[in-house]
């Protein structure tokens, strides 16, 4: 009973939307940054207070400044794009105006962006696959199992790749351990001769 009452809530859990709302002063720029992984599909819908003479522009980067989405005097739109690769993507809102600060009001900005299986609409799924509402549900919990494993197996491979940084690192500082100890050693034998022949020049010592 207790699984049952689980997967019933994953639908819930599942549609739930990461929104966000600010405030952008005339002549400024805010960005919001995301890690998503690879081959993910990204959905997002926005809306901009109009202002007179004001324009803002919204632009979605990835981390090498790649354009993914891109449009000017944005009011209010919808955006799709599916990431190639596991990186930090950037959506940024640009307002200008000739008013300058502080003689325009600020442009409130509503942003919802989806991803994964989030992103993607059963109900057209459904439709087109003709789906019963229980086969939509089971292929929603399918997709969040998938999306679950990914995150697993990308988190192991993080976790394998730091344990061979750490011990790659633990190997190098082992050498340079050992290195530094010889070359001290070293030192110390060369300065024990020097000062012997030292002071038996000065006739201190026999």
């Amino acid at each position: 009973m207790a699984r049952l009452a689980v997967l019933l809530l994953l639908p819930v859990l599942i549609e739930s939307v990461s929104s966000i709302s600010f405030f952008l002063p005339v002549n400024t720029r805010k960005c919001l940054r995301e890690e998503i992984h690879k081959d993910v599909l990204v959905t997002g819908e926005y809306e901009i207070s109009e202002q007179a003479n004001t324009k803002t522009n919204l632009k979605i980067t990835d981390s090498s400044s790649h354009t993914l989405y891109s449009k000017e005097d944005a009011t209010k739109g919808k955006f799709a794009f599916t990431t190639e690769d596991y990186d930090m993507f950037e959506v940024c809102f640009e307002s200008k105006s000739p008013m300058g600060t502080g003689r325009v009001p600020d442009q409130l900005v509503n942003l919802d962006m989806k991803h994964g299986v989030e992103a993607k609409n059963y109900e057209e799924i459904a439709k087109v696959e003709k789906l019963k509402p229980l086969e939509v549900e089971l292929r929603r919990l399918e997709d969040l199992s998938e999306s679950i494993v990914n995150d697993f197996a990308y988190m192991k491979k993080r976790e394998e790749e730091m344990r061979d940084t750490n011990e790659s690192t633990n190997t190098r500082v082992l050498y340079f351990s050992i290195f530094s100890m010889c070359c001290l050693i070293g030192l110390a034998t060369w300065q024990v001769f020097y000062l012997r022949r030292f002071f038996k020049a000065k006739k201190l010592i026999e």
